[in-house]
């Protein structure tokens, strides 16, 4: 073609090398990790042998190199009632025009709430989950809920699952837990007891056919 130069013998080659090894590095270079678990729900194995955690299930709210934050579903709280809850914050009106469902969320900072919620509601500070499910820990949802506004579908859970960076693969690679993609029946209808085994359906796994012998097959 009129006007380009040919190019030398030496620099065609050092661009063919240049060319073959970076294809030759991105085909044996190490895949990389693993997706994090966020906004994943785990389900224990058997083999998890924590009674804290029996047959639980946890929606992971975060994930990430520094470890992993999480609220259990499956924990009912009876007491203190959502009402009494907001009394005791001052949260006003009271009576609320609005319940919410109360759950034990994990042992850590048991006294502490957060309100797992749908995402068409989102407030100063709330965390955006996975874009469908958002976690909040300030007054303002609770007000809103207590005006009878506020996400369409929420609960509020006292407490955290949480653990240290490393800590949850680690549990997972001795097999006491499991994950499933969430769905809004898992992490908000209040039949508590069959989440576990729902969670399990959705990876078509019979929970009679689990054992409880920790370690990999």
């Amino acid at each position: 073609m009129a006007g380009v130069k040919p190019i030398p013998p030496g620099l065609a080659e050092a661009r063919r090398a240049a060319y073959n090894k970076m294809m030759t590095e991105r085909e044996i270079s190490p895949s990389p990790p693993p997706s994090w678990l966020t906004g994943q729900v785990l389900l224990a194995m058997p083999s998890l042998r924590d009674p804290r955690f029996a047959q639980g299930v946890i929606f992971i709210c975060a994930h990430n190199e520094e470890g992993a934050m999480g609220l259990m579903l499956n924990r009912q709280l009876r007491k203190p009632k959502f009402g009494d809850l907001m009394q005791q914050l001052n949260v006003e009106p009271n009576p609320p025009q609005r319940e919410l469902p109360m759950g034990q969320g994990g042992p850590v900072e048991d006294h502490r709430g957060f309100v797992l919620h749908s995402a068409d509601w989102i407030g100063e500070g709330s965390l955006n989950v996975d874009g469908d499910h958002v976690l909040s820990a300030s007054m303002d949802v609770l007000q809103a809920i207590a005006r009878g506004e506020g996400p369409e579908k929420a609960r509020l859970l006292l407490g955290y699952s949480g653990w240290g960076a490393g800590q949850l693969e680690d549990e997972i690679r001795q097999n006491s837990w499991l994950n499933v993609p969430a769905d809004d029946a898992i992490l908000f209808d209040a039949n508590y007891q069959s989440k576990w085994q729902r969670g399990l359906a959705k990876l078509k796994i019979d929970p009679g056919m689990l054992s409880g012998d920790a370690g990999q097959a």
